[in-house]
């Protein structure tokens, strides 16, 4: 079966069926499939079906089989009970919002010691074809269900550099690793779109977002030495949570290192969040990475921070993420 991830295209279900009941219906279910044109092969014990069949079929399936005998998978992933097959079909606007490109980029200022702006993070907003906001737990919620992350994560970094080329500081983009199938094709299109716009690679930054999924950290460290060689630099986000292991963090070798706002948010005033804190510093010290803050909101933390040696803040205290004006056509 064909990658559903790499593309914007109709999925296509698998669908395997146990028990002697619907092993017995199962040629007819075939057959009636054929007839209306939503079969893409066969075999004995399950079928491909595509995904404007698939409504149809679920609710044959709860009328007349054994529901809970039935499964179904996306390309060669796991298999699920057919009773998730629903939260897929209900999550095809997605499809919409990557094939029209519906995401635009508001920026957050990072500041340093002295509260200058010392770079944007670049934060993705979507909205569909009527303009209404769609909330990014929603939209990559979806996109897990149906196997677009690769393709989101992507619209997302391409838009996030395109919008980086319209400020004139270090811009912080997020992706996700565990989308990424391999850094020299995933990422090639990235790196040709930076080069094209004329943005220095030094003022690229990429963030590793959701820290605590990552597993393979070996398909981890290929993706940031391959961003290092383009000449990129590369932040951690979240360290205190994700990434919570010395050992990992020295073979990762970050540029920068986030401390996760759960440790930021009252340390001025919280002794486990300021041990969180003071081992970060250390260690980033220690590595040369330039540790960061995040999620600052009061004077307070601020100032703890930036008098234990912190260099770089990000939080409300100092703006929202806010749209990011066009300086010039793409």
């Amino acid at each position: 079966m064909s990658c559903n991830a790499c593309m914007v295209q109709d999925l296509r279900f698998e669908v395997k069926a146990d028990g002697e009941q619907n092993c017995r219906m199962l040629s007819s279910v075939i057959e009636h499939l054929e007839r209306k044109g939503v079969l893409v092969e066969a075999n004995s014990d399950r079928f491909v079906l595509k995904e404007d069949g698939m409504r149809d079929f679920l609710d044959f399936c709860w009328d007349h089989m054994e529901a809970e005998c039935v499964s179904f998978r996306l390309a060669d992933a796991a298999w699920h009970p057919i009773s998730e097959a629903a939260e897929i079909l209900d999550s095809q606007w997605i499809d919409e919002v990557i094939a029209n490109g519906l995401v635009t980029c508001h920026a957050q200022p990072i500041l340093n010691r002295d509260e200058e702006v010392f770079a944007y993070e670049m934060l993705a907003r979507f909205y569909r074809e009527d303009g209404s906001v769609i909330l990014p737990g929603e939209i990559f919620g979806a996109a897990r269900k149906r196997g677009r992350l690769y393709a989101l994560d992507r619209l997302c970094r391409m838009t996030a550099v395109r919008f980086a080329s319209f400020i004139d500081k270090k811009a912080f983009i997020n992706f996700i690793p565990t989308s990424i199938y391999s850094p020299e094709f995933c990422l090639k299109s990235t790196v040709q779109l930076a080069n094209r716009l004329g943005v220095d690679p030094n003022r690229l930054v990429f963030e590793v977002v959701e820290t605590d999924k990552v597993e393979d950290t070996d398909h981890l460290k290929r993706i940031l030495a391959y961003y290092r060689e383009k000449g990129f630099r590369y932040a951690l986000d979240d360290v205190g949570a994700g990434f919570s292991t010395v050992e990992l963090l020295s073979e990762l070798q970050p540029h920068y290192m986030k401390l996760d706002m759960k440790y930021v948010q009252g340390v001025s005033t919280n002794p486990e969040k300021q041990k969180t804190a003071e081992a970060l510093l250390h260690q980033a010290m220690k590595m040369g990475s330039v540790p960061l803050a995040e999620g600052i909101e009061t004077r307070e933390d601020f100032d703890w921070l930036k008098k234990m040696g912190y260099q770089l803040f990000q939080g409300y205290l100092f703006g929202k993420p806010a749209p990011v004006k066009k300086k010039k056509a793409v």
